[in-house]
């Protein structure tokens, strides 16, 4: 054996090591290793214990075998034993585990258990007495504890007394005894400078054992790392830091004070006398109450008693007057002064007594005591856990109530709540939160453990989930550490008022039921089907089964009859519970999917010949060429007719059939058909929730050997009935054919691109071609010819060698003439004025000071959130001067590649100005100039209109308000000179030949080119406003931007929130406004009722022309399939109610706005089952995602939108998008079921604008502070840019409302005073330094105390962990750190969350919000929310500006209340533009009607 070990030994230890590693013991390998580790357990570092224990587990989970295990534990042994080489440097002072006897990490105590007062389920009872004594398990038996004076070899030898000692020596006491500690009054005392050096000491070999990266020199000397990064001293016991000012000593008892055993058999208290043998009688530990208290471990630090340390086995004791337990007055009188009592064996929390305030408790040896007033010294420590146990009763009483609370909502419940009085704070912040936030969510585990298995737990709401991953928090602790048990579960009033269930028509319940049971049927076939995994790693998921719970009862091995497949309730993982219902929030578009392409069905179809005999009946009755055409044939025995329908088999036999209709029979040289196909509604989007016998017509046709039909089926066509608007509600039959399995129906035509369902244009085959007219055919060559452009009317006039001029060209149905004016992509040409492009600047700084900012490494990435250096250029635009054709060789035009030559018009960002010169003018601004260019017809993307103010008979603001695609020039460009000056004749003379002749109605609509001049230009026919019902209206978004686009009247509106509601009347005063759930109102409606309990009048039946609204639909988005409890919650969703809503109104127009992930939810099950119902009811329906920033707001805000029509009507198309947008931000197709749809949008990422920017939104704003709460103030200016002066209204307005701020705290405030202005920046830049608050307290910095894996150190050697996770060890309760300038938790957790990019995020000018949210918190999910110059979170009316709200729109409540509002409207920018679509789908059904008779051929527009 070495002389020389790594860890110092005593002498006997030695020498039996010595005997064992020679074998002369003969014992097995296996016993010979037993013993070793007997003998070592207590000097072994702390580490080489934590491998022991893992290698150890390994072996009672069976995954080492006992061998294995024993060579491994020798080779850790050997590991720890082994020799240090010549290693003088390390002086190891034989206290190398000092501390981690009783202060590691992990205790050996805690390994096993030790505390077993508490068993399983956090007994009610406290343990009888004699079971009691050996509560906290005697050392004993559990660690074979040497006496300190040996483990701690002391340096100094002074006999400074220390704190402790000064006390009065107290005789030897019983609970040491049980201890198994002879500790004598100052036998534990140690002096304060000697811990502090040893801990030093310690610490520095720790992070050296740990760190295999430092530097070591050659010769195996550490190199000294510089004294300022060593992590400062903690107490060993209750590991404060010795340096912090905040660490308190216990003042000392009065000398009258009596022990634990004597003052329990203190007549005061009544309970026993002198003779202690009461004890044993006593089943209960006796109670009493204890006031003026102080707890405190052995080394006389004031310390709190829920931070761990109780359950790591560290001794606390208390002092404090002891009263019987029926005297409720806190104060000393009567009282008996008590001295140290303890050791605390376990806390708890007894419900809250008759309300605000819990009642704890601690459990010593001998009794339990409930806490009334801490001294005054201990009270700061008493009032944080006072404020932990309130807060968690706020937050699971809260979450009860709003299952789908964000985590901002969760603040402002916090924020605006009054801590009840006599408590020792004021109010609570989002700091207290996070310094809270493993004690809440504990709370909330134990709180749903105690609920029904078919709750949604309420761990998985948005909120918990935001928390946890911000805090950092580790799931299922509590239950494996069943320390402080909450004896009596608080007392939280269990809420049952949530949203009643929901008011559904027959026709909606049954497609959700059915649906539903089979589904459930379905899963309990498939073994349960969504067996839930566990994450495994947790230690909920290494408990056993209970046995006890209903789940447990169940199961094969306790005797059930093992059905259910649930897990045991205590074992309900709670970090699996979480992860899905983050996946499913996070589906977002950024998956890139393996896409199946979408082909054309005919050449998917891999099809099989059959033997049937065919035989032709009748003669042909045309022949064409080699082909005979006839009009029947036998096949088998059936004879099958032009026109009928039939089925033809798949070659893979468990593909259903294919089914067509038959438009041709020929002869040429084999038996032909043509077959048209109709689609399955499996092979739509709508999947498995369709009908199995609808079929969908599709544009897809091939011509088919008649050998592979399979036989004749009947396929109807269902068309809406005469009174379908009266029918709602009253369709109870599922089925609209029977099942015979030969007969099918359809009623709509089905897109597959687009995902859209239409009803089937009416079509007359000519007499002369009935034998072989195919629809699909005609429609798809129509489609074909028009996206090919064409030429026509040639020019005589213009005669040239190269070149054909002709007077008219067309593409996608458009007419181009010489005048007009046309959209280009921005590639199409370039200007002659080169702007400086803003220049990819990185914004890192390279010089920064590392120690004053030590989070500034985490910048790494240079993408900026919310930044517009990738958006790009909106069209070119260009009017054309001529259309020609080149010539080919042979003399003839080339008119298969038209070229247009055009002027070009400069945008004001075009010129030198650049985007200055844009900020200040009108988006629809443009230059006229002489430059030309020359490009392919082909590229044209639509037209529009441009015209010289001067020469409009209006003003150009009405000019422009007439729709988008309208554009204005005042002056010319001229590049060279970099001037502006008058437009020359003919830039003129185009509009003022023949003013408006020839020009598109700038409506996109694109009928032939009106001949009228331009006063009488609006032809277009006035539309009747739809008389609308918004449900969910919230202040109105929604309808607002329909008004605007001048389509809807809403004359009823549903908002069950009270201030929402309020504010929609003040926006609209003559809509009445129900303040209800909208079930009870419909089930009103349906069951007769005219007016509510209110009064107010009901629409009925053919009252509701257009139905709009976006039903909250957070409740769902967990969990990513559908299990029971989910199905109930969905089966209830206000989505439904809303369907039902549209079933029994049958508005001619329905709109469902929600969430981008509405389309994902579920495995988009949530969408499939909408879209089922739209079509069962008969509507043609679509849907699609629109980003708001790409219609004219500065936010980035992606909405799914479902649209539907009534029979009859036009579908109508998504709106093109307006302005260019950031791209990252627009993904324009959706993924379903692996299939990728594409709205109808043709212009893809393009824009005919410039995109708008955060100084568009509010450069024009008044500076405010934080807080400001002045409801009307003066705008104190001119509106800036054209986006100021649109949103103020033309109507002149002094007074600017709402331009008012949260108040944030004081620390919140110091924070954002010290985020720097640049782009980018956010909580990374913060200094580590100590700042003086308002409020007069002070912060602290920063501590920086591990060894961070992923990180490493900083340039100048510093730490970068602030939690024992970032070395990869359990985070440690007593790491966390609050009142820091850098918040604790941000360092905490941001390896695992792209380091909190955006929390205190500063807007960026020139860039766009992050989507705007109910609440502006920076530490929320949208953190973006300080104003860029300001210090302070954005205002209300910067909200309502970043979502496009006028000026004068009015909000109602307080400012969160008003923030909230703001935050769940659509914004009205989009809904105006999807009102401008229906708009052009009611003009152009009157336009149809007006000329009902004349065919409209050809001319159909593409816009």
């Amino acid at each position: 054996m070495p002389t020389r070990t790594s860890l110092s030994l005593p002498e006997d230890v030695k020498e039996r090591l010595q005997v064992l590693d020679e074998g002369g013991d003969s014992l097995s390998d296996e016993e010979c290793v037993k013993e070793k580790l007997r003998l070592l357990q207590e000097f072994l570092l702390a580490d080489t214990q934590d491998q022991l224990k893992i290698l150890e587990d390994k072996l009672k989970s069976s995954e080492l075998s006992p061998e294995v295990y024993t060579s491994e534990v020798k080779a850790v042994l050997k590991k720890a034993l082994g020799v240090v080489k010549e290693d003088e440097g390390v002086e190891q002072n034989g206290h190398s585990n000092g501390i981690s006897v009783n202060g590691s990490h992990k205790d050996e105590g805690e390994q096993e258990g030790a505390m077993d007062t508490l068993e399983e389920g956090g007994s009610i009872k406290s343990p009888s007495a004699p079971k009691g004594r050996g509560g906290r398990r005697s050392k004993a038996d559990s660690e074979p504890k040497r006496s300190p004076a040996s483990t701690r070899v002391t340096r100094n030898s002074g006999k400074q007394p220390s704190i402790l000692s000064m006390f009065s020596r107290v005789p030897k006491r019983k609970s040491d005894e049980l201890n198994g500690e002879a500790t004598n009054g100052d036998a534990e005392v140690k002096l304060e400078e000697e811990i502090t050096e040893q801990v030093h000491e310690e610490k520095r070999l720790k992070t050296e054992t740990e760190n295999p990266e430092t530097e070591k020199t050659t010769n195996g000397q550490i190199k000294p790392v510089s004294a300022a990064k060593t992590p400062p001293p903690k107490c060993p016991d209750c590991r404060q830091y010795l340096d912090d000012s905040d660490l308190k000593f216990f003042q000392g008892d009065p000398d009258d004070a009596l022990d634990e055993p004597e003052m329990l058999t203190d007549e005061r208290l009544s309970l026993f006398d002198a003779n202690e043998d009461g004890f044993e009688s006593y089943d209960d530990l006796p109670q009493h109450k204890i006031t003026n208290f102080s707890v405190y471990d052995k080394r006389g630090h004031l310390c709190p008693f829920d931070s761990g340390l109780i359950e790591k086995n560290v001794e606390l004791y208390f002092s404090c007057a002891v009263k019987p337990i029926y005297d409720d007055n806190p104060c000393m009188d009567g009282g008996v002064p008590a001295k140290k009592l303890g050791p605390i064996n376990a806390w708890w929390i007894t419900g809250f007594d008759g309300g605000e305030k819990a009642l704890i408790g601690f459990t010593t040896a001998f009794a339990d005591y409930i806490l009334m007033d801490p001294r005054e010294e201990y009270s700061s420590i008493f009032a944080l856990m006072q404020e932990k146990i309130y807060m968690s009763k706020i937050v699971v009483e809260f979450l009860q109530k709003n299952q789908d609370a964000t985590y901002e909502d969760l603040l402002n419940k916090i924020e605006t709540t009054v801590p009840p009085a006599g408590l020792n704070f004021n109010r609570f912040t989002e700091d207290t939160l996070l310094r809270h936030a493993q004690f809440v969510v504990e709370q909330v585990e134990s709180y749903d453990e105690a609920g029904d298995s078919d709750e949604q737990p309420i761990i998985i709401t948005p909120c918990m989930r935001d928390l946890i991953k911000l805090a950092g928090v580790t799931l299922g602790k509590r239950r494996a550490a069943r320390r402080q048990a909450i004896r009596h579960p608080t007392k939280i009033e269990k809420d049952s008022k949530g949203p009643t269930k929901a008011t559904t028509t027959k026709l909606v319940y049954q497609i959700f039921d059915t649906f539903f049971s089979d589904q459930i049927d379905q899963n309990n076939k498939d073994g349960g089907g969504v067996k839930r995994h566990r994450c495994g790693v947790c230690e909920v998921c290494q408990a056993p089964d209970c046995g006890k719970c209903s789940a447990c009862k169940d199961m094969i091995k306790f005797g059930g009859s093992g059905r259910s497949k649930q897990a045991c309730q205590k074992r309900r993982c709670p970090n699996l519970a979480v992860k899905e219902a983050e996946d499913d929030e996070n589906m977002d578009e950024e998956e890139v999917l393996p896409i199946k392409e979408k082909k054309k069905m005919s050449q998917t179809k891999k099809k099989k010949q059959t033997k049937n005999k065919i035989s032709w009946v009748g003669e042909p009755i045309k022949t064409d060429g080699r082909k005979e055409y006839y009009m029947k044939v036998r096949v088998e025995n059936e004879v099958v007719e032009v026109g009928d329908c039939v089925s033809v088999s798949p070659a893979d036999p468990s593909h259903p059939l294919y089914l067509a209709r038959i438009t041709a029979l020929w002869e040429d040289g084999e038996k032909m058909f043509h077959a048209h196909w109709f689609c399955r509604g499996t092979d739509t989007v709508l999947g498995e929730s369709s009908d199995p016998l609808e079929l969908f017509l599709v544009d897809e046709c091939e011509d088919m050997q008649l050998s592979f039909v399979h036989g004749k089926v009947n396929v109807l066509y269902k068309a809406p009935s005469e009174n379908w608007f009266m029918e709602g509600g009253i369709d109870d039959d599922m089925k609209v054919i029977e099942d015979d399995g030969e007969s099918f129906f359809y009623q709509l035509l089905y897109d597959g691109e687009c995902a859209r369902f239409e009803s089937p244009p009416k079509v007359i085959p000519s007499e002369d071609h009935k034998y072989k007219f195919c629809a699909s055919c005609v429609r798809n060559k129509e489609r074909e010819a028009q996206d090919l452009p064409n030429v026509c009317e040639p020019l005589e006039v213009e005669k040239s060698d190269s070149k054909v001029f002709y007077g008219l060209a067309t593409l996608k149905g458009e007419q181009y003439r010489v005048g007009d004016s046309v959209y280009l992509p921005p590639e199409a040409f370039n200007f002659a004025v080169k702007v400086a492009s803003p220049l990819k600047r990185s914004h890192r700084k390279e010089d920064v000071d590392e120690d004053l900012h030590p989070e500034y490494y985490r910048k790494s990435s240079d993408y900026i959130k919310g930044s517009n250096l990738d958006a790009p250029e909106p069209f070119r635009i260009g009017r054309i001067k001529e259309i020609f054709c080149n010539k080919r060789s042979d003399g003839k035009p080339d008119r298969m590649d038209p070229k247009l030559r055009l002027y070009k018009f400069y945008r004001p960002e075009n010129t030198h100005k650049g985007p200055k010169g844009a900020y200040h003018s009108d988006v629809n601004q443009l230059y006229w100039s002489d430059e030309e260019a020359t490009v392919n017809m082909a590229e044209v993307l639509g037209r529009c209109q441009v015209e010289y103010a001067e020469d409009l008979v209006e003003s150009v603001q009405d000019y422009s308000s007439r729709g988008p695609d309208r554009f204005y020039f005042l002056e010319a460009y001229n590049a060279k000179t970099k001037s502006f000056e008058d437009p020359p004749s003919h830039a003129r003379s185009a509009v003022n030949k023949g003013k408006g002749k020839g020009k598109g109605k700038g409506k996109g609509k694109g009928k032939a080119a009106s001949q009228e001049s331009q006063d009488k230009e609006p032809q277009e026919p006035t539309v009747p406003k739809l008389r609308t019902l918004d449900v969910f209206s919230g202040c109105g978004g929604l309808s607002e931007g329909f008004h605007q686009a001048g389509i809807s009247e809403t004359h009823w509106a549903i908002e069950m929130w009270d201030p929402a509601a309020q504010a929609f009347r003040l926006n609209n005063p003559g809509t009445t406004v129900f303040t209800e759930d909208c079930n009870v109102l419909l089930k009103l409606v349906m069951s007769g009722e005219k007016t509510n309990s209110l009064g107010q009048k009901l629409p009925q039946k053919g009252d509701v022309e257009m139905l709009c609204g976006g039903p909250p639909c957070q409740g769902f988005s967990g969990m990513n399939r559908f299990n029971s409890r989910t199905y109930s919650a969905f089966k209830n969703s206000l989505a439904v109610s809303y369907l039902s809503y549209c079933d029994y109104y049958r508005p001619k127009f329905f709109l469902l706005e929600n969430v981008r992930n509405f389309v994902s939810f579920k495995r988009s099950m949530v969408l499939k089952l909408t879209l089922r119902c739209l079509v069962r009811m008969g509507y043609q329906c679509t849907f699609g995602v629109l980003q708001a920033g790409q219609y004219g707001v500065a936010q980035t805000r992606r909405r799914a939108i479902i649209l539907a029509a009534a029979p009859g009507e036009k579908l109508p198309r998504f709106p093109e998008p307006l302005h260019v947008f950031a791209p990252r931000a627009c993904s324009p197709s959706v993924v379903v079921d692996e299939k990728r749809y594409v709205s109808n949008v043709t212009r893809g990422n393009g824009g005919i604008y410039r995109t708008i920017t955060v100084r568009d939104t509010m450069s024009d704003l008044p500076e405010i502070r934080n807080g400001a709460a002045a409801l009307e103030i003066s705008y104190n200016g001119e509106p800036q840019s054209w986006f100021q002066r649109h949103i103020r209204g033309s109507q002149y307005q002094p007074i600017l409302r709402d331009h008012i701020c949260k108040d944030m705290s004081a620390l919140v405030a110091a924070r954002m005073r010290h985020i720097p202005l640049a782009p980018g920046s956010d909580w990374r830049d913060l200094p580590n330094i100590e700042v003086r608050l308002r409020d007069g307290t002070n912060t602290k910095k920063l501590r920086y105390t591990h060894a961070d894996k992923k990180n490493g150190r900083s340039g100048t050697g510093a730490l970068r962990g602030v939690c024992s996770c970032a070395e990869g060890k359990p985070c440690d309760p007593a790491d966390r750190q609050f009142n820091t300038l850098i918040p604790w938790c941000l360092p905490h957790t941001g390896n695992r969350h792209n380091h909190w990019a955006g929390l205190y995020g500063r807007l960026e000018w020139d860039g766009f919000f992050s989507t705007t949210v109910t609440n502006p918190e920076p530490m929320g999910k949208q953190g973006r929310v300080l104003h860029p110059e300001q210090h302070r979170v954005v205002s209300v009316r910067e909200c309502a500006r970043s979502q496009g709200f006028p000026d004068t729109y009015r909000f109602f409540g307080n400012v969160l209340d008003k923030h909230r509002q703001v935050g769940n409207a659509v914004p009205p920018p989009l809904s105006k533009a999807i009102g401008l679509e229906i708009k052009k789908c009611v003009q152009g059904k009157m336009k149809e009607n007006a000329t009902e008779p004349v065919k409209q051929e050809k001319m159909e527009v593409c816009n």
